[in-house]
């Protein structure tokens, strides 16, 4: 169900793009206005070029794949918060290593962050894992070959990702098993929050 949904968010805002004019520049991340908005740093997520097909076609489906098989393993408030965290972490990376007047759109960031939550979870289980480390190499060097792709957030989304991954596969089983996730991926939250928040103090 949240896969389908923020599939559905996403396509919805895309068409709400070519109707609304200044939607994108006003809903998109730029490190310029991170203090002013920073809302933007999640909204951006579910934005995307309206001028490149491929970019919400590539991340929809991304999302839709592993969506599939990672939010049933974890229950849905899990993978919202995996999901919305991984965002988060994008929007930190481009905070981190862009330009301040960039302006980013795309769930880019949270896609690597579900790359990165995959990883992790299957190397916990035992599972195969070098398709999956080919896949996200051959993404991350198109984000260097590519103009136009935000690498840095990539970089965040995955870091973000399997940080939160971590946590919810590695807990200890029993009683306190979920609220030692809950307290885990607040922190993930908290440390990229405590990120984001030192690069503003450098650059006042």
């Amino acid at each position: 169900m949240v896969t389908y949904t923020l599939i559905g968010l996403c396509v919805a805002v895309f068409l709400l793009q070519f109707v609304v004019p200044g939607l994108t520049r006003s809903f998109g991340y730029s490190p310029l206005y991170t203090l002013t908005d920073p809302w933007t740093m999640l909204t951006s997520a579910f934005l995307h070029s309206q001028g490149f097909f491929l970019h919400i076609a590539f991340n929809m489906y991304i999302l839709w794949l592993i969506g599939n098989s990672l939010e049933p393993l974890l229950g849905r408030s899990r993978f919202l918060a995996l999901y919305l965290i991984s965002a988060f972490g994008g929007s930190v990376g481009v905070l981190l290593l862009s330009p301040l007047n960039t302006l980013v759109i795309g769930a880019s960031g949270a896609v690597f962050g579900l790359f990165g939550a995959l990883f992790v979870i299957q190397r916990q289980r035992g599972g195969d894992v070098r398709q999956l480390v080919i896949l996200i190499a051959i993404n991350a060097v198109l984000g260097f070959v590519v103009s136009g792709i935000a690498w840095q957030a990539h970089l965040g989304g995955l870091v973000a990702g399997g940080l939160a991954a971590a946590v919810l596969a590695y807990a200890p089983r029993g009683k306190k098993r979920t609220l030692v996730q809950t307290a885990g991926l607040v922190s993930v939250a908290a440390l990229f929050a405590a990120i984001g928040a030192g690069r503003i103090w450098a650059l006042l």
